[in-house]
């Protein structure tokens, strides 16, 4: 199993937010975390990168990661694209990426600028441009490509198509299903239930803090009443 998570729970302030989730992704393997606005999916993600204090149990590859320092959570393999994207404005395009990186020169990584260029010319094309004023479904590859710069073996995605056009709502979608293919596990929060039900291999629905629904794709469509009770507006 690459990520696994038992019995998490969060709180902010007296709010407490994660009520015991359970949880897992194996490796090459997109699993989506649907739910509405609110319900926790976010803060998550934020307690397995240890952004947020987390109690219970998160594992990668065996790993306990429950209460590190986020860099450590990141030096452990996982990745993380927050739903703000985080970019520095500031710096280029390549300042970004090489930001991304565990260590300067590193070699042996699937993801190298030349790899990413290759993937995506138009952040190529923008290299020496601050991020700054690159369009949203810009920012937002740019975020994803930083993030696999680190060459992460588990990813977390929070909302990468939120606000973003179609076509670059495609192009999302089929870079993640190209991370998942190189066995890296993908874990995706998605408010758009067609994506997710789109690429996903298994998906998980959140409400009220904890999980109520866990399934595959087709058993979720099959499944009108969760759709309705924890899903739709």
């Amino acid at each position: 199993m690459m990520l696994q998570i038992r019995d998490l729970h969060a709180y902010y302030g007296k709010s407490h937010v994660l009520r015991g989730v359970n949880m897992e992704v194996k490796p090459g393997e997109i699993v989506s975390l649907l739910g509405r606005n609110g319900v926790g999916r976010s803060t998550l993600c934020k307690s397995v990168m240890g952004l947020v204090t987390p109690k219970g149990d998160i594992q990668m590859e065996g790993k306990q990661l429950a209460g590190l320092p986020p860099h450590r959570v990141a030096h452990a393999g996982v990745g993380y694209v927050p739903e703000d994207r985080a970019i520095f404005p500031g710096l280029t395009v390549a300042q970004n990426l090489e930001l991304g990186m565990k260590r300067r020169g590193q070699t042996g990584a699937q993801w190298t600028l030349d790899a990413v260029y290759k993937r995506f010319p138009r952040l190529k094309e923008r290299e020496h441009t601050p991020a700054e004023v690159l369009s949203g479904g810009e920012q937002q590859m740019l975020t994803m490509f930083r993030t696999l710069m680190g060459d992460p073996r588990c990813i977390m995605v929070d909302e990468p198509t939120e606000g973003l056009a179609p076509k670059v709502v495609a192009d999302v979608a089929a870079i993640l299903e190209e991370i998942a293919t190189a066995g890296i596990a993908v874990l995706l929060v998605e408010q758009k239930l067609s994506i997710a039900l789109q690429i996903s291999h298994r998906v998980y629905v959140m409400g009220e803090g904890k999980i109520v629904f866990d399934g595959t794709p087709e058993s979720l469509q099959d499944n009108p009443e969760i759709r309705k009770e924890w899903l739709e507006v």
